[in-house]
Formats: structure tokens, sequence, C-alpha cells
């Protein structure tokens, strides 16, 4: 007879359909950097929007099949440090700052360490920020700045020695807006799994034949727009700015999530 009073054993293992998707994306972004060092900028800059593909994925393919985990959410956090931290900056510095010398790594240097401080950020706040919003730039998108302006110089043949001191405070200015309080919406409160009206589906369709005309240029200037939403969005949210409204942070450490407290639902949240 089974002694029921025995300890169940957990299954070990990780999950695989989510953690594939992460990896896809990690791939996405270290081969971004492979291939501006070998020039070939246009293909690094669609390999980070291939990342983020699959950056937006993992996640919520984690909540639809419940493989949600600690583990998912921890590797997640280091593959969007390498697409959305590393990969970026390294490109930006082959592309356009390699020639402003110690100027030109200072600002990649900048937007990478700010990449780092958004992520670590966010997760000391799962659970506890408001969902509507980003507290700063998310990497994703300062990733596609950087991914998007490059490809915009590839495709209409800018030289970019020419706009090199632009680009680099572009890069800087955009590591910054990472770890700024500024609020950004996070589009979470969209309900994929609900019914819309048909004209929706009809708009989707419109935006991809946008799109379509010139992804570079139409990409890039989407993300530029997101990105001074942030100030426009506080500004109109406070009656007086305050430097708390644009930087600092009030007890980041106060609470760190772990495994047991975390909800089930935000251990796989997108940064």
């Amino acid at each position: 007879m089974q002694n029921s009073s025995m300890p169940t054993v957990k299954n070990k293992g990780i999950y695989l359909l989510p953690n594939l998707l992460t990896t896809a994306g990690l791939f996405s972004g270290f081969y971004a950097v492979i291939a501006s060092m070998n020039d070939r900028f246009e293909a690094s800059a669609i390999a980070i929007f291939v990342a983020m593909i699959f950056d937006g994925l993992d996640g919520r393919m984690a909540r639809l099949t419940n493989t949600q985990s600690a583990f998912g959410a921890e590797y997640d956090s280091m593959a969007d440090m390498v697409s959305f931290g590393m990969a970026p900056a390294l490109i930006a510095y082959n592309w356009g700052l390699s020639e402003l010398g110690k100027i030109g790594w200072l600002a990649c240097f900048i937007y990478c360490a700010g990449a780092a401080l958004r992520l670590a950020r966010f997760n000391t706040q799962v659970g506890i920020a408001d969902k509507r919003y980003f507290q700063g730039l998310a990497s994703p998108a300062a990733a596609a700045i950087i991914a998007g302006s490059v490809w915009v110089g590839q495709d209409y043949g800018v030289e970019a020695t020419s706009v090199s001191w632009l680009f680099g405070l572009i890069t800087a200015a955009t590591g910054l807006l990472m770890v700024s309080n500024f609020r950004y919406a996070s589009f979470k409160e969209i309900d994929w799994r609900g019914k819309v009206n048909f004209l929706v589906m009809l708009l989707v369709v419109a935006v991809f034949v946008v799109i379509s005309v010139d992804p570079a240029l139409i990409l890039c200037c989407l993300f530029y727009l997101y990105a001074c939403s942030g100030p426009f969005t506080t500004l109109r949210s406070v009656e007086k700015l305050k430097v708390s409204d644009v930087i600092g942070d009030e007890d980041v450490d106060t609470i760190i999530p772990t495994a047991e407290s975390m909800p089930e639902s935000q251990q796989q949240e997108k940064h």
C-alpha cells in the first residue's frame, strides 16, 4: 500500500515553449552584434526588431499555456539585457560612434547601463507597479530607436560620420529615458482574447500596409513618437513638474519579489 503521507516530489525541468521563444530572441540579439561587426548594419537592425517579436511572444505564451516560472522570468531578463542592452549599444558604436573615440563609447555605455538599470528596477517592482504604465522607456522600445535609426541611415545612404554627434546624443538620451520616471503606456490593458469590431481588423490590415511601404522609416518614426509620448504624458498628468517626476526612485529595494511571493501572472512579464 502506498504511503499517502510521503511528500510529493516535484517534476524537475523547465518549460520548453516559452523558454524556446526567449532563446530565439536571445539568438536574434546575438546575431545583431555579429552582423554589425561585419558591417551588415541593416541585417543587425532587423534582427533587433525580430528579437522584439520573440520578446513579446514568450511571456504571453507562458501565460496562455500556464507555464510561468521563476526560471523563465530570470532567463527573459538575461536575454533582454543582451538583445536590448548590449546589442543596440554595440550596433550604435560600430555604425556611427566609433569615430568619436571616448565620447562615442561613453554614449554607448550610458545606453547599456540605462538598460541594465531599467531591467533591474522593473524586476524589483513586479506586482506593485501600475500595469497601465511603464516607469521609464521600456528597453525593447529603446532598442528599436537605435536599430531604427541605423536602419534608416543604411536605407537612405546616410554617412554615419556626418551624423555621429547627433546619433551619440540620441543614444545617450535614450539610455537616460530608460531610467527616467516618465510614464509610458504599457498597452497591457488590451484583451487579446476578446472580440473586436470588424473595423478594427481593417485598421490592423491598414497598419501593416502602411508599414510595408517603408518599414525602416515608419517603424523608426513610430518609436521616436512613443519615446516622446512619455514626457508629454507625464507633463499632462501633473499640475507642477517636480524633479521626482523626471528622475529618482522611492525605495526601489523595499520589495524584492521572490518566486513564492511573485504572482504567477507577473512571473513572465515583459520589460
